[in-house]
């Protein structure tokens, strides 16, 4: 029998996770709308190099024709929903801990994309939303003449 050391501190974080996903759900949603079991938002990976910003966002089970991937303004937008097997019965569930439901989150982008080259692609279960800089916000090396 193998001693497990237990951390007191699991616990408070998994309820502090929660915690703030009902507050985000409170805060996030349209009037009128019912706070629905299962919110959720999908968990995403940002960075940049030095052509374009990359954005990886985990979608396991999504259908891709329940993806939307918008930009309106300066915010992009990714919408979705992942469906829950009706197959199978929920009597028949010993856990449920994967949310289901529809999801949206939003993102500021910077001024320096360029919009009209912007690509989305799902391999895996994740989902990239490549983000093109524009040729003229990246850096110029300038070239110094010796005479």
């Amino acid at each position: 029998m193998a001693l497990v050391r237990y951390n007191p501190f699991r616990d408070l974080r998994t309820i502090q996770e929660q915690m703030n996903r009902l507050i985000d759900l409170a805060w996030n949603r349209e009037s009128g709308e019912e706070i629905r079991e299962g919110a959720w938002q999908p968990p995403v990976d940002i960075y940049e190099d030095e052509n374009s910003v990359i954005i990886k966002a985990e979608l396991a089970d999504v259908d891709q024709k329940d993806i939307e991937v918008v930009i309106e303004d300066n915010t992009l937008i990714l919408r979705g929903e992942r469906r829950q097997d009706q197959s199978i019965k929920k009597e028949n569930y010993h856990r449920i801990e994967r949310f289901y439901g529809s999801f949206q989150r939003s993102f500021a982008l910077p001024l320096t994309i360029d919009r009209e080259k912007v690509k989305a692609s799902c391999d895996r279960g994740i989902l990239t939303i490549i983000l093109p800089k524009r040729e003229e916000t990246k850096p110029k090396q300038i070239n110094v003449e010796v005479k």
